[in-house]
C-alpha cells in the first residue's frame, strides 16, 4: 500500500460543518486548570498541556503541538482561522479560531466524510463566502474518488458552515492549491510544480487549461534534502507586489531539507522574481530545536505586523509530527521581507497581548457528548466510519472491525506534550478484542489489549512474543505512561490497584522518517472482531 510520503512523492513529479457547540470540548474528564510554566520553558495549559502563551507578553513555539502540519491561515477582520492537512482522518479538516495568532481554540470540522486522504489545503474568503480548495489522494478505503490525485472545493455561508459537499473541479496528478485574485479580476488556482489554472467567477470550476508558470528557486546542489519537491504555494498581494510564497527540499528526510523561498511579481501572469534573501527560513544546523521548517503563509497580524505561519518537527520529538510554527517577518525598503526569529528556540513577542486568551481543547472525555472531529477521529476508515461509534449511558461503544490495530480504523486523537499519561476503562461485549494503543500507521503501533481470555502486547505494529500474565477478563482499566519514548503500561481490574505490565518500551524511532508515512503517534482506542467495546473516562495528564 502507498503511505503518504509515497503519494506525496507522485504528486510531486456534502458534508455541513460540526460546529462548536457539538464538538464536545466541555466533556472532558479530570481537566487540570491552566497555570505556569513547566521546567522545559512552556506555559502550562488545559491538563497540564504545553502551551505557547508564557503570560508576559511572550510566546515560545510551537503554537499549535502535535501533528498539525501544512497550516493555512485566513485573515477575516479581526478574526483569524486555521485548517491543516487533515490525511486519513475522518471528521477531517479541524478548522481553529485565534485573535493573537498564539492561542486557538477549535471552532468546527468541515469535512464530516472525507472521500478520500486530505493534503495541504487553502482557506480562503472571497467576498463574502468561504472556500477551502482540497487535494484529496486515493488510498484503498477511497472508492469514490475519480483518480490517484483530484483537487476539490467546498464552500459555505459563514466559517462554521455549513459547508457543502466537496465538488471536483476535474484537476488531476496535482497536489496543494492556492488560490489568488489577480490584477484583471479573476480567480486563480496556484497548484505543485508550480502551475497555475484560472477559475470561475464563483470559484467552483476551471476556465481553461493548466499552465506552468515558475520554475522556483534553486539551492546549492551540495545542500543536503530530501528531494527539490516545489510545492506548497501561498499567494498574496501587497502594494503593487504579489508574492509567490513556496516551498522546495522535501517535508521530511534530513533536517536541513524542507525551506520556505518566495517569488514576486506585478503581475499574476508573471514573470515571477525570486527573492534575493532566498531562502527566507531553513534549518542550517541538525542540532536547532526545529527541524524540516517550511510550508509557509504569510499573514498581517495585529497591529499591522507580519508573520509567517508554517510547521517544523521537534529537535528529538519526530513522534509528534510536524507542529505549527509563528515567526515575525520585516519588510525591507526594496519590497521584500526577512524571517527575523531566528531558529525559534527562545520566547518571541506576541503580536497582541490579549487578557485570558483560551487555547487548546482537553483531550480526557467522559463520553458524555459526542467529540469527533474536535477530539477524536477514526484512521483510515472511510466516509460512514462513525456510524461505528454510538454513546450510551455507559460510554462510547465502538463496533468491532477487522482484526486488530492494523485493520479496524482506529479511534486517535492529537498530542503535543514530550511526556503524559493516558488510561481508559473498557468491556468486552460478544466476540471482541479491544485496547489501548500509541498509533502512528497500520504497520507501526504499540500498545495492549485484551479479548477476554489473555492481555495482547503490542510492540513494532505486531504481536509481541511476550505473553503477559494479566487474569482473563472483559472489564479492564487499561494505562500507558510515554515519558519522553519511554513507554510504560499499568493496568487494574477495580481502578485502584494496578499492576505494572512485564516489558517496556522505546518510542523514539516511531516517526516519519522511520515508516515512511507523514503521521505522528498518538494515543488511540481500538476494536476488532464482531463484537463492540464500551469506553469510558478516558484521561490524559501531561506530565
Amino acid at each position: 500500500m502507498n503511505t503518504r510520503r509515497d503519494l506525496f512523492r507522485m504528486a510531486l513529479a456534502g458534508s455541513a460543518a460540526v460546529p462548536a457547540s457539538a464538538l464536545g470540548l466541555l466533556s472532558a474528564s479530570a481537566a487540570a486548570p491552566e497555570g505556569k510554566g513547566q521546567a522545559t520553558g512552556w506555559a502550562q495549559g488545559i491538563e497540564g498541556q504545553r502551551k505557547a502563551d508564557l503570560g508576559d507578553g511572550t510566546f515560545l513555539n510551537p503554537i499549535l503541538a502535535g501533528d498539525h502540519p501544512d497550516p493555512s491561515i485566513l485573515k477575516d477582520g479581526d478574526d483569524y482561522y486555521m485548517t491543516h492537512s487533515s490525511f486519513e482522518a475522518s471528521p477531517g479538516l479541524l478548522i481553529w479560531h485565534s485573535r493573537d495568532l498564539v492561542n486557538w481554540t477549535p471552532i468546527c470540522t468541515a469535512l464530516e466524510k472525507p472521500p478520500g486522504m486530505v493534503f495541504a489545503v487553502d482557506l480562503v474568503k472571497h467576498k463574502d463566502r468561504y472556500y477551502i480548495y482540497i487535494p484529496f489522494l486515493k488510498v484503498p478505503w477511497a472508492t469514490t474518488l475519480p483518480a490517484p490525485m483530484c483537487i476539490y472545493v467546498m464552500h459555505a455561508p459563514s466559517i462554521t458552515g455549513p459547508w457543502s459537499a466537496p465538488i471536483d473541479l476535474g484537476l488531476r496528478g496535482m497536489i496543494d492549491p492556492g488560490h489568488l485574485v489577480g490584477e484583471d479580476g479573476n480567480r486563480y488556482l496556484f497548484l505543485s510544480g508550480i502551475k497555475r489554472v484560472r477559475l470561475s467567477e464563483d470559484g467552483l470550476s476551471t476556465v481553461g487549461p493548466v499552465e506552468k508558470v515558475y520554475d522556483g528557486w534553486h539551492y546549492p546542489d551540495d545542500w543536503i534534502t530530501e528531494a527539490y519537491a516545489l510545492e506548497g504555494p501561498k499567494l498574496l498581494r501587497r502594494g503593487d507586489w504579489f508574492y509567490l510564497i513556496s516551498a522546495v527540499g522535501g517535508t521530511a528526510g534530513p533536517p536541513t531539507g524542507h525551506m520556505v523561498i518566495a517569488a514576486r511579481s506585478r503581475s499574476v501572469h508573471g514573470p515571477w522574481e525570486n527573492c534575493p534573501h532566498n531562502p527566507i527560513v531553513r534549518t542550517t544546523d541538525p542540532d536547532e530545536r526545529w527541524l524540516s521548517r517550511g510550508h509557509a503563509t504569510l499573514v498581517c497580524g495585529p497591529g499591522e505586523q507580519w508573520f509567517m505561519v508554517y510547521h517544523g518537527y521537534e529537535n528529538g520529538y519526530r513522534t509528534l509530527g510536524r507542529q505549527t510554527l509563528l515567526e515575525p517577518i520585516e519588510w525591507t525598503s526594496d519590497g521584500w521581507f526577512k524571517a527575523t526569529g531566528g531558529d525559534l528556540a527562545q520566547p518571541l513577542r506576541k503580536p497582541v497581548n490579549l487578557p485570558s486568551a483560551p487555547h487548546g481543547v482537553a483531550r480526557s472525555d467522559n463520553f458524555s457528548q459526542a467529540s469527533f472531529g474536535s477530539r477524536w477521529s477514526f484512521y483510515a476508515g472511510g466516509p460512514n466510519e462513525i456510524e461505528r461509534a454510538s454513546l450510551s449511558k455507559d460510554g462510547l461503544v465502538l463496533r468491532g472491525k477487522g482484526t486488530g490495530p492494523h485493520d479496524c480504523s482506529p479511534l486517535t486523537q492529537m498530542v503535543g506534550d514530550h511526556a503524559y499519561e493516558i488510561s481508559v476503562t473498557l468491556a468486552l461485549q460478544g466476540d471482541a478484542e479491544a485496547g489501548l494503543l500509541l498509533f502512528f500507521n497500520d504497520r507501526l503501533f504499540l500498545g495492549v489489549g485484551v479479548n477476554g481470555e489473555r492481555m495482547k502486547t503490542f510492540n513494532g505494529g505486531k504481536v509481541s512474543h511476550w505473553r503477559e500474565p494479566a487474569p482473563p477478563t472483559k472489564r479492564i482499566h487499561l494505562r500507558i505512561s510515554n515519558d519522553r519514548h519511554i513507554i510504560t503500561y499499568y493496568y487494574s481490574l477495580n481502578g485502584t490497584d494496578w499492576t505494572r505490565h512485564g516489558v517496556r518500551a522505546e518510542a523514539s524511532g516511531y516517526h516519519a522518517n522511520t515508516i515512511g508515512d507523514l503521521a505522528s503517534l498518538r494515543p488511540a482506542l481500538y476494536v476488532a472482531g464482531s463484537g463492540t467495546a464500551t469506553f469510558s473516562d478516558f484521561r490524559y495528564r501531561a506530565l
